[in-house]
């Protein structure tokens, strides 16, 4: 079974790496792969106050913070593009920040895909960050069809 308007959330992990090759897999031909990727609130609080302690050295952090982050998402954006480009389909995308949950929504309404591809979680004792995309509420809102690309293993 193919599908023509593809939501992929991915962000960078492994897993959602796995994701981007599954999409790109059940994707028909010229069809559409729209990535999603959502810079979550979390990094609200990534600040700390231990040791930044006056507003020069808070603002040079949160400059390299965003710089960082920036080039992460730019490197992980190129690297999707060009796997979906090579494969004959057409790119889109949204970069967001915010709840992962509520974005995931909020584009999915937009765009009305005809399938969501999203990565499995992290095993237990792979080190990163544990976002969950795949909520109950997620599942009742969007009315499409989900597919979980399995988490790579190493063999």
């Amino acid at each position: 079974m193919k599908f023509s308007k593809i939501l992929l959330a991915s962000h960078g992990s492994d897993g959602a790496q796995a994701a981007t090759r599954l999409a790109v897999e059940v994707c028909d031909a010229g069809g559409c792969v729209h990535h999603l990727y959502v810079v979550p609130k979390l990094w609200d609080g990534i600040m700390g106050d231990d040791w930044l302690n006056n507003g020069v050295s808070r603002d040079r952090f949160a400059g390299h913070i965003e710089t960082q982050l920036g080039q992460e998402v730019d490197q992980h954006a190129q690297w999707v593009q060009e796997i979906v480009e090579a494969a004959g389909l057409q790119y889109e995308s949204t970069f967001i920040y915010g709840d992962p949950e509520d974005c995931l929504l909020k584009v999915g309404q937009q765009i009305s895909p005809e399938l969501l591809v999203l990565g499995a979680p992290r095993p237990k004792g792979v080190s990163g960050l544990r976002s969950r995309l795949l909520t109950d509420k997620v599942m009742r809102a969007l009315n499409v069809p989900m597919m979980i690309a399995p988490y790579p293993h190493e063999s």
